[in-house]
Parts: C-alpha cells; sequence; structure tokens
C-alpha cells in the first residue's frame, strides 16, 4: 500500500493524505511563484521535514539516553535560488537554552545533526546550515 495519496485540487493546491493515519495536508504555491502563500508550499515542507527529521532522531536518543528535549525549538528558514528554481539552502538553528543539558547530552544531539534520513536524503547542492544553540 501506498503511504501517501496525494490530489491536486486545483489554484495551484495540493491535498496530500497520509494513508495510514488519514491526516490530511494542504499545499499552497508560494506567492512568489503565482500562489496564494495561505499555507505550507512544497518547498517549505522539503525545508521543515530537515528539521523535524533531525529533531526526531534527537528525540529518539534524548530518551534512549535517559533525558528528554521537551520543549526544544528550531527556527527555520529556506533560501530559494532561480535558474533552476530550487531549494539553495535550509537553514535552522535548534534551541535547546531552556532546557539544563550536560556537556555529554550536548554533544550527543550535535552529533546527530547530519545522519537522520532527511539531512543524509538531500542532494549535495542543497545546503544544509544547521545551529544548536544551548
Amino acid at each position: 500500500m501506498e503511504t501517501i495519496r496525494t490530489t491536486y485540487i486545483g489554484h495551484l493546491r495540493t491535498e496530500a493524505i497520509h494513508v495510514q493515519s488519514g491526516n490530511k495536508l494542504i499545499t499552497d504555491a508560494p506567492t512568489d511563484n503565482k500562489g496564494k502563500g495561505e499555507t505550507f508550499s512544497p518547498t517549505d515542507l522539503l525545508a521543515t521535514s530537515l528539521a523535524s527529521c533531525i529533531f526526531t532522531i534527537m528525540g529518539i536518543k534524548a530518551e534512549e539516553n535517559g533525558f528528554s528535549i521537551d520543549g526544544a525549538q528550531a527556527k527555520t528558514w529556506k533560501i530559494m535560488s532561480e535558474n533552476p528554481r530550487r531549494v539553495a539552502e535550509v537553514k535552522i538553528e535548534f534551541d535547546f537554552s531552556m532546557l539544563d543539558l550536560k556537556e555529554d547530552q550536548k554533544e550527543l544531539m550535535q552529533s546527530l545533526v547530519k545522519v537522520s534520513p532527511v539531512p543524509l536524503s538531500l542532494h549535495d547542492n542543497t545546503k544544509q546550515n544547521v545551529t544548536l544553540k544551548f
């Protein structure tokens, strides 16, 4: 069975359904590419996917090592290029400053930035600029 079922619903929008859960997600073209910009664009989701994937692996490793990163946050920027139009860079600032992490826990979080599936799946031409604040 497929993982996601996507339908083009018109006016530069899609609806994606996560088959297992039934959850729905709408995408819209950004305003700088003929869209309304009323929800995530496909390239926004790429940038979001990078941050969420890194956080997921961090959360797994934190749990395995007996601590929590609950409440940590990330700010994400997507930088586009033209000819061809593509995501040239994703900048992410992870903020753990509200947590009282020990040095070894901080080092563990730092070591996970480039080893989760999404960072490993992006083309080398897509710059991943990731920083962590403790």
